[in-house]
This record gives structure tokens, sequence and C-alpha cells, in this order.
């Protein structure tokens, strides 16, 4: 008898602690939260649940990311989260916070176009939006602004597209009126062509002037351009080509493939942003020619053509020590 009494001990602490661990685990879904006030929050268009919850966290919604997504995935259902502005009251629990976000409690609906985007990935955005009505052609490229718009429940697609290319003409317009005095374009729309390769050859910030700089030296010198994303857009139309460029694709004539030809392409290969605009209106002042990707999603840039055989060089030492090839 005496040894059953103490089998049966760990059995209770453990049936306890289990208790304790479910009631902390579905008390953290349902009761209040951390926010000590009526909050308004931002779901960004397109953003997972994973990067909301981080955005939760670091604006103090909710107390923990990675508890809140689990409990999402036990407690939630499958519905998707909406993208808008919401309010959250005081002392919201999570289950409160994800039903909002999944519910049709929108402040303010908006639909974002990132930099970069082309124009049939935009078009197939605005399509598959169902807040909004009718139904548009490709819009040309280049001729929408990467931003965040806000849209109406109901409002026709045309018009938040014309929204979008009015915003674009009117940032070329402001930008072109204060370009400085070393560009190598001669109208806007050239800076519109050329700041949509800058768009695709750097996702870096700090890299956009250098890398304007760059083309802008091998347009005054009749070098040709050689960028990579003029190769893809005639096959793509700027969508991802999932593979390497064959040799033939290289090699291509026609009025985009500027490893073929010397000049700008016909015309843009992405929408491009205010920020690569900018850079090609302000290129930096630098003289080199060259550059390759360095291994950490930037460039190493050089003047000469022995440098940059130097950098190509390591570069594929770089990759051959991953195992890309």
């Amino acid at each position: 008898m005496l040894g059953s009494r103490r089998g049966g001990l760990p059995t209770l602490i453990a049936g306890a602690l289990l208790l304790a661990v479910l009631g902390w685990f579905v008390g953290g879904w349902y009761l209040s939260g951390p926010l000590a006030k009526d909050t308004p929050f931002i779901v960004p268009d397109g953003a997972s649940l994973s990067i909301v919850a981080d955005k939760l966290e670091a604006n103090g919604v909710i107390a923990s990311a990675s508890t809140f997504k689990l409990r999402a995935r036990v407690f939630g259902g499958g519905a998707p989260i909406k993208a808008g502005e919401f309010m959250f009251p005081k002392g919201a629990s999570a289950a409160r916070i994800l039903s909002i976000i999944q519910g049709d409690e929108v402040l303010r609906r908006f639909v974002t176009i990132p930099e970069g985007m082309p124009s049939i990935m935009v078009y197939e955005r605005l399509m598959a939006n169902p807040l909004l009505t009718g139904t548009i052609e490709i819009p040309a490229e280049g001729s929408i602004l990467p931003d965040t718009y806000e849209i109406q429940k109901g409002e026709s697609r045309q018009a938040v597209l014309l929204r979008m290319q009015a915003a674009m003409q009117r940032t070329l317009a402001e930008l072109w009126a204060g370009r400085g005095s070393n560009i190598a374009v001669k109208t806007p729309e050239e800076a519109l062509t050329l700041a949509a390769i800058v768009e695709k050859e750097t996702g870096k910030p700090d890299e956009r002037t250098i890398v304007a700089g760059l083309y802008s030296n091998r347009l005054r010198q009749g070098i040709m351009l050689q960028a990579d994303p003029t190769i893809i857009y005639p096959i793509t139309k700027g969508k991802p080509l999932g593979r390497r460029i064959k040799q033939s694709e290289i090699q291509a004539v026609n009025g985009y493939n500027t490893y073929s030809m010397v000049g700008l392409p016909k015309g843009p290969i992405t929408n491009p942003g205010r920020a690569s605009i900018a850079a090609v209106l302000h290129p930096a002042n630098t003289n080199v020619l060259y550059m390759v990707a360095d291994g950490t999603g930037g460039h190493k840039f050089a003047a000469t053509l022995e440098e940059h055989n130097a950098n190509v060089q390591a570069w594929y030492t770089l990759r051959k020590a991953r195992g890309d090839f």
C-alpha cells in the first residue's frame, strides 16, 4: 500500500504541472493583454501572420510573438488576416487581436506596391483584391509609383490605378526639377528607365547612388550597360526567372537586352521607387564601371577591368565554397 502511495505522488505532481501549463496556454489566449490604451495598428498588404505577430510584439500589443503564433495555430482557425488599419481596445486579449485582424473591423484599407514590382504583378495584385471592382489592363511599365495606397471597399480598380500613376507623374516631375548637374540621362523618361535598372540591380539603399553613378559612367562612355535584369525582362515581363540565364538569352537581340546593345533599353523594366529615381538624378561622383555580387547582398565595385576580374574570381570562389556549382 505504501509503495502505491509513493508511486501516485509523481503522477499527481505531473498532472498538476500539466494542468498548470494548459491553464497558462489557454489563459494566455483569452485573458487581457498588455495594451494600456486603445491603439491603432496597420497590417501591411500581403503581410504574413508571422510578420504581423513580430510587429504586434514590437508595438506592445502582445507579450510574445512566438507564443501568439503558436496559440493562433491552435485556437485561431484558418481565416486569413486582412490588410488595413485596425483599432485594438485597451487590454485586448490575443484572441481578440486575432479576431479583429481576421474580421471586418477595418478602419482604413490599403494596398501596397513594393519598390521594383513589375506592372504584370501590380495588375495581378489589384485584380486579386476582393474589395475592388471592375477590370483593368496591364499598366505601362514604370508608370506606377511604388507606395502604400488607401482604398475604399467597392472602389474601382481603374480609379486606384490612376491614383498610382498620377503619383508617379508628380514624383518624377518633382525629382526631375531638382536634378543634379552630373546626370547622364536627357529626359524624365530616360531617368525612369535607368532608375528601373538601378532598382533591380541593388536592394541596398546605400548602394543606389553608386550603382546609378556606375551606369551613368557607362552611358557617357558608350559602354554596354550589361545589366542582367534587362535580359530577364523580355522573357518574364519582370517576374523572377527561377533559373540561371542561358547563353542564348545573353546574346538575344531585342529592345531591352543591354548585353547586345549600347545605351538604355527602350523603356523601364519595372516600377522604380522614389529613392532609385532620386539616385539616377543625383548619382555618386565615381569612376567605377564594374560591379559584382559580394555574397552579402551587396556588390564590389571596380574602376578597371583588372580589378573587376579579381572581384569576379573572388565571387566564384565563394560560390564554389557554398556549393552553388
